[in-house]
């Protein structure tokens, strides 16, 4: 059997080659995430983001927590802690608001920041390595 990785046109916009992982626009989640590999977030979060992978944050991606991940790209809104151990880009329609912890930044014009910013490539890979949490097992009822 044949797999078929094509897409409607419709959604072709919305793919990203390469992401284990895509939270789509109108989908909200409430919570902690801890991913091994790679995500993309078009949604909304309201909890932390741990990933062991690249975070893309897309136009509509909203997140409010800390995201702690080895690289991001950042075209949506994050409101919190961001630790990045390696190259963290801010795109034109970025807007972030909190502490920046990175190893290397990249910002394009039109990319809002308002908060505090640590480069140190020691620190983040230290940070950004150890952010994995392992989940907190629910108390027995």
């Amino acid at each position: 059997m044949a797999w078929n990785n094509k897409t409607p046109d419709a959604a072709k916009g919305a793919e990203s080659p390469g992401m284990a992982n895509h939270i789509r626009p109108g989908t909200t989640i409430v919570g902690e995430i801890n991913s091994d590999e790679s995500i993309r977030f078009d949604g909304t979060l309201k909890g932390n983001l741990y990933s062991k992978g690249r975070l893309v944050v897309g136009a509509t991606g909203t997140i409010e927590g800390d995201v702690h991940c080895v690289s991001a790209d950042i075209s949506g809104k994050i409101k919190g802690k961001l630790v990045v151990s390696d190259l963290l880009s801010l795109k034109s329609t970025a807007k972030v608001v909190g502490e920046i912890q990175t190893a290397k930044l990249a910002i394009e014009p039109g990319a809002e920041f308002n908060g505090t910013c640590s480069m140190n490539e020691n620190a983040a890979s230290a940070a950004a390595l150890g952010a994995k949490k392992e989940a907190k097992p629910s108390p027995a009822k």
